[in-house]
């Protein structure tokens, strides 16, 4: 091929991508949006998500310092902190299998507040808060979404 046409190529292919995108954009505005249920539930996953991952560097700090009590909630809260995230992602994206992660996460940040909980220091304190948050939400949305089950 000529260089030439590479270039045409190149140039409506960037035209056409920017096209598309305010088309998407105007399109997500139109017939995306989430009702206040999932709004709720996204923002609570997307803040459980980054309040775990500070809890899991606050527990790796301490157990640095050779506070070995830290190593459980450590596990648990990156662990959490990936419930919550691939929830988040699930509801942004009206993933047909989000009623399957959003009741992952509701119990696995009930285990990991059952274990951070029992610490009282305010980065903890926080986590517990976060934690709480995100699986009453995600069990609120479940319900709203017709007791745990969600037709494909």
């Amino acid at each position: 091929m000529v260089r030439r046409e590479w270039l045409g190529m190149l140039g409506a292919g960037a035209v056409g991508l920017t096209a598309l995108s305010g088309r998407e954009a105007l399109a997500e505005d139109e017939c995306c949006k989430l009702d206040a249920v999932h709004k709720d539930c996204l923002e609570a996953c997307s803040d459980c998500a980054k309040a775990c991952d500070m809890t899991y560097h606050h527990c790796l700090m301490q157990v640095a310092e050779g506070k070995k009590e830290h190593a459980k909630p450590l596990q648990f809260a990156a662990d959490c902190a990936g419930f919550c995230a691939l929830s988040a992602c699930n509801i942004a994206k009206h993933s047909p299998l989000m009623a399957f992660s959003c009741s992952a996460c509701a119990d696995s940040c009930k285990a990991t507040l059952a274990v951070v909980g029992k610490f009282d220091s305010p980065e903890m304190k926080a986590a517990a808060k976060a934690l709480e948050k995100c699986e009453k939400s995600c069990r609120a949305m479940l319900e709203s979404m017709g007791h745990h089950k969600h037709e494909a």
